[in-house]
Parts: C-alpha cells; sequence; structure tokens
C-alpha cells in the first residue's frame, strides 16, 4: 500500500474514515456512513484487514486501538474529533445514523460520548476474542503488541 493511500493528496476531495474491521460496531457504522450517510465520496478502509495503511498510521501517532481515524485532504482527524467531523455532516437515511448524528454531531457531546463507544468496541472486540489493537497478536490470556507492549482489557 503506497503512501498515497494512506494520505490522500489535497486535490483528492473523499473523505476516508479508516476503522476497526475486527469490530462488529465500528464495521456496522462505517458501512453505514460509506453508503448512506449522505457525505458525497467518503470511503471505508479496514484498518485491522489493511496493516500497512493501520502502520502508516500509527508512525504518525494515530493508533486504531485509540478510535477511528478520517483522512481529509491533508487532515487526519482521530478519534472523537474523525466522529464528530463526520455525524456533522452526515445527513442519515439509516436509522442507527439519524440516533447517533445528532448525538455526536457537536465536538463537546462528541467528546463526552466517544468512551462509551470504545467501551462498547473493547466489548465486542473480547466477545469475538479479537485483541483491542488491531496490529497486536494475542498471547495467552494477555495480549501483547507488534512492539511486545502490553495492550489489555
Amino acid at each position: 500500500m503506497s503512501n498515497a493511500t494512506a494520505n490522500p493528496a489535497p486535490a483528492d476531495p473523499a473523505p476516508v474514515l479508516v476503522f476497526d474491521g475486527g469490530c462488529v460496531f465500528c464495521r456496522h457504522f462505517a458501512e453505514l456512513s460509506e453508503l448512506r450517510s449522505g457525505i458525497p465520496g467518503l470511503r471505508i478502509r479496514d484498518g485491522r484487514a489493511e496493516g500497512a495503511l493501520r502502520e502508516s498510521l500509527e508512525r504518525r501517532g494515530y493508533r486504531l486501538r485509540d478510535g477511528a481515524v478520517l483522512l481529509d485532504g491533508e487532515r487526519v482527524l482521530h478519534g472523537a474529533e474523525a466522529i464528530q467531523w463526520l455525524c456533522a455532516r452526515m445527513t442519515p437515511s439509516a436509522a442507527l445514523l439519524r440516533l447517533l448524528a445528532p448525538l455526536l454531531a457537536t465536538p463537546a457531546r462528541a467528546r463526552a460520548l466517544y468512551p462509551l463507544l470504545l467501551l462498547a468496541r473493547r466489548g465486542a472486540l473480547a466477545l469475538r476474542g479479537l485483541p483491542v489493537d488491531p496490529g497486536a497478536t494475542v498471547v495467552g490470556r494477555g495480549e501483547r503488541s507488534a512492539g511486545g507492549e502490553p495492550g489489555g482489557l
């Protein structure tokens, strides 16, 4: 995967949402956002499946274990900021998006509620036996990142 993919050029007007495809909640939200949010050209990328993209973002300090990443031209938004950006621009047609968009459309509410979304993500991943960090490998009952750092639930 080239850096051009991880860092869309300024001429690329289409925003890109990089999410953790191992989380069923994240996947559902991302797919609905791409298909039914009304954000022109929004593309989604599964950072768990696309290791080179994920590693490129991690080198820049954006870890998917801490939240989704939105690439908007040269801007990189992470976590609550990324979800707030999406929700503030949605004209959703899906029921879930109609519920979440107003809740997460302002920076203050997104920052306040985002930790609950991360908690739900951790639970969904635990039920599937997946590590919280998409770049991690599971060792026994604990979890170790590719760099050997602990990262338990």
